[in-house]
């Protein structure tokens, strides 16, 4: 997944993770944002939340500004239950994300909530 247009929907959930990376990467907040479902979550870490597309953005454009960039990491595949899936990717330094996406009615994917570190 290279085009990073926010209007390019992803059909297969497996591709929301990459498709992220490749956006902000390019410093495309808008297109990041288009991943979520309007009413998503983000848990930042910390017990920090972000929650709704205006939110959502405003995280993405401070971390974009910042200059830090996403690391690829390892994804498991998605584990698909009807309109459901859990996404889940291992990143280089150990820590383990977690997200829930929502199939849409055009077949498409968002997520709904994404967690960047799962800790106990």
């Amino acid at each position: 997944m290279n085009d990073t247009s926010p209007a390019n929907p992803i059909y297969d959930p497996q591709e929301l993770e990459p498709s992220l990376i490749a956006r902000q990467h390019a410093g495309d907040v808008d297109g990041m944002t288009a991943l979520f479902e309007p009413d998503a979550v983000i848990d930042c870490g910390d017990g920090q939340f972000v929650r709704g597309h205006e939110a959502i953005r405003r995280y993405y454009a401070d971390i974009t500004a910042s200059g830090r960039k996403f690391a690829v990491g390892e994804q498991r595949a998605a584990l698909i239950c009807g309109d459901l899936a859990l996404t889940s990717t291992r990143l280089p330094d150990g820590d383990v994300t977690s997200e829930v996406a929502r199939r849409q009615a055009d077949g498409s994917w968002l997520w709904v909530i994404d967690r960047y570190r799962v800790d106990w």
